[in-house]
């Protein structure tokens, strides 16, 4: 197989090199020579090697329309191909979002390296991380003849995006993780709460865990967690016994850790049965008494796993003080979402240890990882991974043998594709359903409790 042409500074290595595994699944066309052959129908076909499909000696380029405040971030010093497709990437490459934006622009220009032909033009376009800016920069697309809005990045941002795309019948691949924005022509590739929710909580419930608990932020990503296991629980017949907000941001639980646990009465039945013990002077008494000596509270919590939906700072702060109040594994398990995979250093939090959480496969987002830091010499935010998958599944649309196809029915394909953060594929609603494992954090790293579906075939929800 031929390879990409790579730069002399060797920053790019060649698909092979770098294991590229963005795949997609049952493309609905007859390919030939670079293609191959994918089902047409309903069944479950095996993913496509998107290597198979980058024969071709010309490295893509980038351009950047001079409009906008945008450096220069032409990829390639070959010529320009006269027969371009060309997509728009929205994204706030100025403003307080700037170092993100910037960072997802480089994550789009390694899948273009890694995935895209000379036929394909990404047009970066800076929305200032505003909702006017994005609009603006939709507009600037619209004038510029793209076929297909990637970004922005923010809900308020989608929002104005939406009808201007809309009006010209143009697709929207989002990176917001917002459900209210999409729907129509907006698809969203973020990780919405609910997908999560779910496999978390059934794995839990499947192992005997059916009485929950819920401390979330008191902001609408806690509200949507909460939905979200409601539905779940009618689902999997798991009762909701309890549940707090907080304040964002806050650093110290106390008050409403006590009120999920009953700590008060718990603590007043401790001294209660102290007192009972210190009156008798029987030694089957001083022994009981003794034992209690380094008890804060006696009595069970009434519920055998909590959710903890929350990130960063706050999450350790809160696992250890859920400890500190005698709400602790193993008697009761910590569950978590994939947002817990950006917590430095998660597996050094002996208050997380043992606990579960949904996550994608991280095997996948190692190789990225590795090859992101070895391009542009740093490691990548979390979020840049949805820029990488977006631009891939465009590039890979972009080949279909009658032309690019970035419809509807080629976005919603029901196969899906195999991304950086596992298998997904966008729903008729517009949200980005994904195939989430369940891992257990444990003292040296993670270990993969439940894993991820590798089609959606296997795919219950």
């Amino acid at each position: 197989m031929r390879r990409i042409p790579v730069p002399t500074s060797n920053l790019y290595r060649s698909v092979t090199e770098r294991l590229v595994r963005f795949t997609a699944r049952a493309f609905a066309i007859l390919v030939t020579t670079a293609f191959v052959v994918a089902e047409t129908n309903n069944s479950f076909a095996d993913p496509i090697d998107p290597r198979a499909l980058l024969a071709q000696n010309v490295v893509p380029s980038v351009e950047t329309p001079a409009a906008t405040a945008v450096p220069d971030v032409r990829l390639s010093p070959f010529a320009s191909p006269t027969r371009n497709t060309k997509v728009a990437l929205l994204l706030p490459l100025s403003g307080p979002q700037a170092a993100l934006g910037q960072a997802m622009l480089e994550a789009a220009q390694l899948a273009m390296f890694e995935m895209a032909t000379d036929q394909f033009t990404l047009h970066p376009i800076d929305t200032r991380g505003t909702p006017e800016g994005a609009r603006s920069a939709a507009d600037q697309a619209i004038q510029d003849g793209v076929s297909l809005i990637l970004g922005p990045l923010l809900a308020n941002s989608v929002r104005s995006v939406a009808p201007v795309a809309g009006r010209v019948g143009l697709n929207v691949v989002a990176f917001s993780n917002s459900s209210d924005v999409a729907g129509h022509n907006v698809f969203i590739m973020g990780f919405v709460p609910r997908q999560q929710v779910y496999t978390v909580v059934d794995y839990a419930a499947r192992r005997g865990l059916r009485r929950l608990a819920l401390m979330a932020p008191d902001n609408p990503y806690g509200k949507a967690v909460f939905q979200s296991l409601q539905n779940v629980a009618a689902s999997r017949g798991v009762e909701i016994v309890k549940f707090a907000f907080y304040r964002p941001g806050a650093t110290d639980f106390s008050t409403e850790i006590k009120a999920i646990s009953n700590y008060d009465e718990r603590r007043k039945a401790l001294l209660k049965q102290r007192a009972l013990l210190e009156d008798r002077e029987d030694e089957v008494s001083k022994q009981a008494l003794k034992r209690l000596e380094n008890l804060d509270t006696i009595g069970e919590v009434d519920f055998d796993a909590i959710l903890l939906p929350d990130t960063g700072p706050s999450m350790s702060v809160l696992a250890a003080q859920l400890a500190f109040f005698d709400v602790d594994q193993p008697a009761v398990r910590f569950l978590g979402l994939r947002n817990w995979d950006q917590i430095p250093n998660l597996e050094r939090e002996p208050s997380l240890r043992r606990a579960w959480f949904a996550a994608p496969s991280m095997k996948e987002r190692r190789f990225f990882v590795e090859r992101f830091s070895q391009t542009f010499g740093k490691p990548p935010p979390r979020l840049v991974s949805l820029a990488y998958d977006a631009t891939a599944l465009a590039a890979v649309l972009a080949r279909s043998p009658g032309g690019p196809d970035f419809s509807r029915r080629a976005l919603t394909n029901p196969n899906g594709f195999d991304g950086v953060d596992g298998l997904f594929r966008l729903r008729e609603d517009g949200v980005a359903e994904r195939a989430f494992a369940v891992l257990e954090v444990r003292k040296k790293g993670f270990r993969t409790l439940n894993r991820s579906a590798r089609t959606f075939q296997d795919f219950h929800r």
